[in-house]
């Protein structure tokens, strides 16, 4: 029989990092993939962004919504840990596959260690500096493998206290898709955003600080 494994996506920028990956399991003959989708993907203010999904996978999405905008994460983590754990008991998968820091990570992770179905975490074993270093460590904890992208976050995860045979150093996969991916022509995105063509250009981005 076919191991079902279920990947859980909450955010353009997970999905951005676990597609690749999802790909592969899909194609395979020996999964069936399944993904749920939730969190900001499901948010209208966000772009609900799980329109994206559909155009990659069209079988097997399970989507829910977890908040509504304002939401403090207490009230996120028990949306999306009671739900979950209707699908998970339904499903019954072999394996799920979480990804990062988010409050939809740690439900997930949670839901699957209180139902001893295996967890695999990527990414983890980070450092940001603030409470996504928290809910980060915490899913690592609950999680039974662990895919991370240098040897610092290896060590890290090890020195948690898991298994050094169930940590693998696989490198970041958002490295990856911009390796593979073809990405368009910088006169191209130019001209698509109506961006004057000249050497004089510096592009910031700023990430406000979780607390």
């Amino acid at each position: 029989m076919k191991k079902k494994i279920l990947f859980v996506t909450s955010t353009r920028a997970d999905f951005g990092k676990l597609k690749s990956l999802i790909k592969i399991t899909k194609k395979s003959k020996k999964f069936s993939v399944y993904i749920i989708v939730t969190g900001m993907h499901m948010m209208s203010k966000f772009g609900s962004t799980h329109g994206e999904i559909n155009k990659f996978f069209k079988s097997n999405i399970i989507k829910f919504k977890n908040q509504k905008f304002g939401d403090n994460l207490e009230t996120v983590l028990t949306n999306t840990t009671e739900r979950f754990s209707k699908i998970v008991k339904e499903i019954k998968p072999d394996l799920i596959v979480i990804h990062g820091d988010r409050v939809e990570s740690l439900a997930c992770a949670l839901v699957g260690s209180f139902n001893h179905i295996l967890t695999a975490h990527v990414e983890g074993g980070e450092v940001s500096g603030n409470i996504d270093d928290t809910i980060r460590h915490t899913v690592t904890k609950f999680s039974d493998f662990h895919f991370v992208s240098t040897d610092n976050h290896k060590k890290r995860v090890i020195q948690l206290g898991e298994n050094p045979k169930n940590v693998f150093n696989v490198g970041a996969m958002g490295v990856e898709n911009i390796i593979k991916n073809n990405l368009i022509p910088k006169d191209q995105l130019f001209k698509k955003y109506n961006i004057p063509v000249d050497d004089k250009k510096v592009l910031i981005t700023f990430h406000p600080e979780t607390k």
